[in-house]
């Protein structure tokens, strides 16, 4: 029994090895596109430092990438992604109290400097284009009707924002985990006449992702 067991692990090993030799590691030159998904961790802060307190809240994203290579250590990678960002808060409007949350569905479009120092790990870094594909509100006060509801929803927002992002991507083979941090560089109160909370998004990304090149 002891013998089979050994020439059973011996052969499995020497087939994961001559696998192993045989599959092209360093994929760094090479074009590649791929799928990911994962979960965004927001919140928002003030833009103008005033007293505006939120919690953050847990989104979707998924969406797709693209790895274009300037030589072996160094590239462009672009990347389309349906993201929520999101928060929960609490504030003053004309001295009276108010309970506030927020899911915000975005088009976001980053646009990477990728740096490859190995074929496992690339660094990223760089501006994002942030559209507002959805905005679901939630207010609440002791005076609140459904037209001021209404009219807290219809205020003036910014659907264009610029941000900035940046992080890392851990590759094994076709596969890659991701990690990102990113903000808003511009605030969502569009021309700032708007009465709803001032504040620019902040979060964190995490995704599983799957990429495909020829070998």
């Amino acid at each position: 029994m002891k013998t089979k067991i050994t020439t059973f692990i011996i052969i499995i090993l020497s087939y994961t090895i001559t696998n192993a030799q045989n599959y092209e590691t360093d994929v760094r030159e090479k074009f590649m596109v791929g799928l990911k998904m994962g979960v965004n961790f927001s919140n928002v802060y003030d833009s103008r430092g005033e007293d505006f307190r939120a919690d953050s809240r847990v989104g979707f994203v998924t969406g797709a990438f693209m790895a274009i290579p300037i030589g072996k250590y160094m590239g462009i990678q672009p990347e389309v992604l349906f993201s929520q960002k999101g928060f929960q808060g609490k504030g003053t409007i004309l001295g009276q109290p108010y309970r506030f949350s927020r899911t915000t569905n975005f088009l976001d479009v980053p646009i990477f400097f990728a740096f490859k120092p190995s074929e496992f790990l690339t660094l990223l870094v760089g501006p994002q284009y942030s559209y507002v594909l959805k905005q679901t509100d939630v207010f609440e006060n002791a005076f609140t009707t459904i037209e001021q509801e209404k009219l807290f929803v219809n205020e003036n927002i910014r659907k264009n924002i610029l941000c900035f992002v940046t992080g890392l991507d851990l590759t094994l083979k076709h596969f890659l985990f991701s990690a990102r941090v990113g903000w808003d560089v511009q605030s969502n109160s569009g021309d700032g006449v708007a009465s709803t909370p001032r504040y620019k998004n902040m979060w964190y990304q995490t995704t599983v992702g799957y990429r495909f090149y020829t070998r």
